[in-house]
């Protein structure tokens, strides 16, 4: 009686073993998608964060080219004063000419 009790036991620890063996090989698929679903999150922070950074480069680099484009034009003021004080003092205007060559 014991010998089948034992018998018993172990008939339903293998079926015991082979259920649970069956549950994880038939979720073994949705486990990895749920591994990659993960993995792609993190991707997609990380790539999120590489955007953020890129945005601030790029503002900075606007911003940059900003000061370039106003230091030039006060630069092409500062460069034509001279020849303003000539055309003047020589008795031509400039919008003189602007016009004739117009």
């Amino acid at each position: 009686m014991q010998r089948q009790a034992e018998i018993v036991q172990e008939v339903l620890e293998r079926e015991r073993r082979r259920q649970q063996e069956l549950l994880d090989q038939a979720f073994a698929p949705l486990d990895a998608v749920f591994d990659l679903l993960e993995q792609t999150g993190a991707a997609l922070h990380r790539q999120a964060k590489a955007l953020k950074e890129s945005a601030r480069a790029l503002e900075q680099a606007a911003a940059m080219t900003e000061a370039q484009a106003e230091l030039f034009e006060q630069a092409m003021v500062v460069l034509r004063q001279p020849s303003e004080v000539v055309r003047r003092a020589g008795g031509a205007d400039r919008q003189d000419d602007e016009s004739e060559g117009a």
